[in-house]
């Protein structure tokens, strides 16, 4: 049997023409609340803390971009103590490429993958004296060329440093999100564009902090303290244990 012969693509002219590229947007699962209900979410947040901080110890803009990458499978708590010592020796680029790699290793030697951590924190610390003058960069695309800096970190450093209403994605973010249908996601960077789209722009400063605070503390993973938390009733998790929200709520 003979084969068909697939269709031409020239034009009358002879030439060949390029089969047309469709360009589809990406679907994002849709929240599972209204946008009243979100608004009143963040609400209920800002009047339990109303300005909310990060718990990593920093002195400056560098000292948190260190901080941060050391904090990557890492507790807080456990960076803290190892940074304190470590950021008195050296809270600039230079300080740290001079007091080099050895020595911040033992600095940083009860945090896992210190060695590797190490490593990146000389690196990342070269970079910025001969790419940006020792000063870190207010740009995402140039802090994610930084050694052992990936997205969720240049958040970090974007929203606590400069104050930009960015969304860094950790474990507790992602949790929540999916957990409680607030911005459903298959990955942490599904679940910042959507909670990016339905966060009232009014409450994205402090956004980041407050579910990761209410993830660390009321949500967390194995046992949600559902009777401490402030949108029980807002709520629409499964996993919901109760109703009624413990803490009394400011009326708007």
């Amino acid at each position: 049997m003979e084969k068909t012969k697939p269709k031409s693509t020239a034009s009358k002219n002879g030439v060949k023409k390029k089969p047309a590229i469709r360009h589809t947007r990406k679907r994002l699962p849709k929240s599972a609340y209204l946008p009243e209900e979100v608004g009143e979410i963040f609400r209920r947040f800002s009047v339990q803390r109303p300005e909310p901080k990060g718990e990593l110890e920093h002195i400056n803009a560098y000292t948190l971009l260190v901080a941060v990458v050391l904090s990557a499978q890492a507790t807080d708590a456990g960076v803290n103590k190892a940074t304190r010592a470590l950021f008195a020796a050296a809270d600039t680029p230079q300080k740290m490429l001079e007091l080099g790699e050895d020595k911040v290793r033992e600095h940083i030697r009860t945090i896992g993958l210190y060695r590797n951590k190490a490593k990146n924190v000389i690196l990342l610390s070269k970079a910025l004296i001969e790419e940006h003058g020792g000063e870190v960069p207010a740009d995402r695309d140039a802090l994610v060329k930084l050694p052992g800096v990936g997205r969720k970190t240049a958040n970090v450093v974007l929203n606590m440093a400069f104050g930009q209403p960015t969304m860094a994605v950790d474990t507790h973010i992602f949790r929540i999100a999916n957990r409680t249908g607030l911005a459903p996601g298959k990955n942490v960077d599904d679940v910042e564009q959507n909670l990016l789209r339905v966060i009232p722009e009014a409450y994205l400063q402090h956004a980041h902090h407050w579910l990761i605070l209410h993830g660390r503390y009321v949500c967390k993973a194995r046992k949600p303290d559902c009777q401490a938390c402030v949108i029980a009733d807002i709520c629409k998790s499964k996993e919901k244990t109760c109703d009624i929200p413990a803490a009394l709520v400011a009326p708007a």
